[in-house]
């Protein structure tokens, strides 16, 4: 089945969020259409290659008219204008920058099996739940509700202003016809009664200006409140989902609502300014004793342009985190003259700023760090912002082209890069620019959340930690000590990343059961357990030489590259300790078998099977675990299938029948097979030959009655060159199984 063919079958609260990131930029009908076509695509590999991605473009582009001309026949209309519409859309927006399109299908197909992932589990994790929680989808659409009421009532004080204006002028007139008569006429009986209007005029010009400066005064206030509360709340939440995100985390939204909610305030005190210089107008033309615009205008002014100002700088953010293009799914590891992309986004989108903002970035900038090293950026580093690059049209800016270089110290030599130390260190890379628009300017300032630089690729893993802890601990963006004294981290919450690990960069994530083994691992029970650092990344595991998260980097890793396919489809186990494994077993048909993680060896997997001896009890039979060098040779799939084991009789057998709990192995494995069965070919030194030793309960020597697993093509040789006798002879004979 499809990955779109199992969205489709979820719960309708799971399909919402499956359309929230299905919009113009990649449209849901292409989705629907194409499923398998690009589902068969490495759409993350041509997000970081250019020429990748023009083919990949190409080719969509081919199958959208192969659809089009398919509809047309069918004569669907609403078919043929949308797809007629995604076909310009495909060659207008992403001609240029083909790797766009590759990134954006990336991020669809990875939410979609993080969503899937969710809807598999029982219940939400602490985080996620608290990240789409009732109470944040009521305040975003209060914020909405407010925002347009607010330009709602600037509108309406235009016209009230409107009024004022027309009023003064017709007062100004009839006042300046009085003014040029004569002075015998000024003492008639129908002058007298004009001035008593005029009178009654000027006390209703008093009362109407008095009136637009308190509907203004309060147009402000509303403003100042929205901002002081809820769309400061919004932001702070849509920064804080950006960091969940980063390490996993469900993809988030909501910055173009944030946009426009911006965009929606700015054009409102925009629009008062120009209603307070418009009385300034009116005042220059007509003012009288206790005239409320010289003593009310300059501290609503002074008011708005204070709001401008906060407003303007809270709209710089950073939309897309550093990253390199090689590491889609690592951000914010960089390492040493590796080029990586940032993109930053003004949330107030006015057509007078387009290409009038220029943007510089620079790294450490004006932060006392905890590192002796010192780093500056090669490259583009200054770019103007612009709303052509950006798919929806958005004012904002990307850096493809940064690269992090370090400096030497003064002693010649670079800083400290021990294993831990390096990784611990955060850096901060800093954006700066200037807004001048109507007479106000602004300097802007943003920041990245914290960064690790490596000079090895070998770092990587613990720098991914590293990010990982901080971003699950603290909300804080700029805390560059964080390592001085790292929080302990509740273990519910890590466990929900850990899984978020899984279903962001291998296609599935972790169930309750797989997660109450990495629980059992890191503590002694599963409750709220507060999990140090030091535990999670640098003390080893008991008895072991190695930590926690590299022996679970070393299974992310051992997944992606040779077992992917078997991973989404779900069957391996993976995480199942060796006695729970037996539990699940001893009561099975024989030649029950299961798929786990090796907790001895980085990287491995190896299988368990049962059996039952003559006299009835029950005995269990694993294979030493196979790494990637192994699997590099020969796929796991095939291993699976052509597992042989030689019997008492001398009569090779594969002794894996069912997938644990009763799945027959062809059945689950049967899609995957890369070759015909049986074919024999003499094995080399290299990866053809399969050695994996049977570990049964005993210590002692092993006999001809233990398996000894042997592939078809070693055993054929073997019956080359040596006679049954020989054989069993040599099978007799005790051996070691390291």
């Amino acid at each position: 089945m499809s990955q779109w063919s199992q969205v489709q079958q979820l719960e309708i609260k799971f399909l919402e969020q499956v359309d929230q990131f299905y919009d113009d930029n990649f449209p849901m009908e292409i989705r629907h259409l194409l499923a398998q076509w690009i589902e068969s695509q490495d759409w993350e590999a041509a997000a970081n290659n250019e020429a990748m991605a023009m083919i990949l473009l190409q080719n969509l582009i081919i199958q959208v008219d192969e659809q089009l001309d398919r509809v047309s026949q069918e004569k669907n209309l609403l078919l043929i204008h949308n797809l007629k519409r995604v076909r310009k859309l495909l060659q207008g927006k992403y001609h240029g920058n083909p790797m766009h399109i590759a990134v954006i299908i990336s991020n669809c197909l990875r939410e979609e099996r993080r969503i899937l992932a969710a809807a598999s589990m029982p219940v939400q994790g602490p985080l996620e739940k608290s990240l789409q929680s009732s109470v944040v989808s009521e305040r975003q659409r209060n914020v909405e509700h407010k925002v347009s009421a607010i330009k709602n009532s600037a509108q309406m004080t235009d016209q009230d202003v409107k009024y004022l204006e027309d009023l003064q002028e017709e007062f100004d007139f009839r006042y300046k016809t009085i003014q040029s008569l004569e002075q015998n006429d000024k003492n008639s009986a129908l002058i007298k009664q004009e001035m008593l209007a005029l009178q009654a005029m000027l006390n209703t010009l008093d009362y109407k200006r008095k009136e637009v400066l308190g509907k203004i005064g309060r147009v402000i206030h509303e403003i100042d409140v929205l901002m002081s509360n809820m769309l400061t709340e919004e932001l702070l939440d849509w920064k804080r989902r950006q960091q969940i995100a980063c390490i996993g985390g469900p993809l988030h939204g909501g910055l173009d609502q944030l946009q426009n909610c911006f965009t929606l305030l700015a054009e409102s005190l925009f629009q008062v300014r120009r209603q307070l210089e418009k009385l300034d107008e009116l005042l220059t033309r007509l003012t009288y004793d206790g005239d409320p615009i010289p003593v009310q205008r300059p501290q609503l002014l002074e008011k708005v342009n204070f709001l401008l100002y906060n407003l303007f700088r809270n709209s710089f953010v950073v939309e897309r985190q550093p990253c390199m293009p090689t590491h889609p799914q690592r951000p914010m590891v960089l390492k040493t003259l590796i080029q990586f992309t940032v993109k930053l986004r003004l949330l107030i989108k006015l057509p007078e700023l387009n290409y009038q903002i220029r943007v510089k970035a620079t790294i450490d900038k004006n932060v006392s760090t905890v590192s002796n090293r010192r780093f500056v950026l090669c490259g583009t580093h200054v770019k103007a912002m612009n709303m052509d690059e950006s798919a929806n049209g958005s004012l904002s800016v990307e850096f493809r082209h940064l690269q992090p270089k370090e400096m030497k110290t003064s002693a010649g030599s670079k800083g400290n890069e021990g294993p831990h130390m390096v990784t611990e260190e955060l850096h901060s890379i800093s954006f700066e620019t200037q807004v001048c628009l109507y007479g106000l300017t602004i300097n802007l300032e943003t920041s990245s959340l914290p960064v690790v630089m490596i000079s090895n690729v070998s770092q990587l893993p613990n720098a991914w930690a590293s990010i990982i802890w901080y971003n699950l601990s603290t909300n804080d963006p700029q805390n560059l000590s964080f390592f001085n004294n790292p929080p302990a981290a509740t273990l519910s919450q890590l466990l929900e990343v850990l899984s978020w690990q899984f279903s962001s960069y291998v296609g599935r994530g972790l169930n309750s059961e797989q997660l109450n083994m990495l629980a059992e691992k890191l503590t002694v029970s599963y409750n709220d357990y507060q999990l140090s650092w030091a535990k999670f990344c640098k003390e080893h595991l008991p008895g072991k030489s190695f930590t926690f998260w590299v022996w679970l980097e070393a299974i992310l890793d051992l997944i992606k590259k040779h077992i992917l396919p078997l991973w989404i489809d779900g069957y391996i186990m993976g995480f199942v300790s060796k006695e729970k494994e037996r539990i699940l077993l001893k009561d099975k048909t024989p030649g029950t078998f299961l798929l786990r993680f090796s907790e001895s060896n980085l990287g491995g997997i190896t299988f368990t099977w049962v059996d039952q001896l003559e006299n009835g009890d029950v005995t269990f039979h694993s294979v030493e675990p196979y790494n990637k060098g192994r699997l590099s040779a020969l796929p796991f799939a095939d291993i699976l299938r052509d597992y042989k084991v030689i019997m008492a009789d001398n009569v090779p057998e594969n002794p894996l029948k069912y997938l644990y709990p009763d799945i027959p192995k062809d059945k689950a494995f049967g899609k995957h097979y890369s070759c015909q069965p049986n074919e024999v070919s003499k094995p080399s030194d290299g990866g053809g030959k399969v050695s994996s030793q049977v570990l049964n309960d005993s210590t002692e020597p092993h006999s001809p009655s233990d398996l000894l697993p042997m592939s078809p093509s070693v055993y054929a040789v073997l019956r080359e060159h040596l006679s049954p006798t020989a054989i069993e002879t040599a099978l007799s004979s005790p051996y070691s199984t390291d």
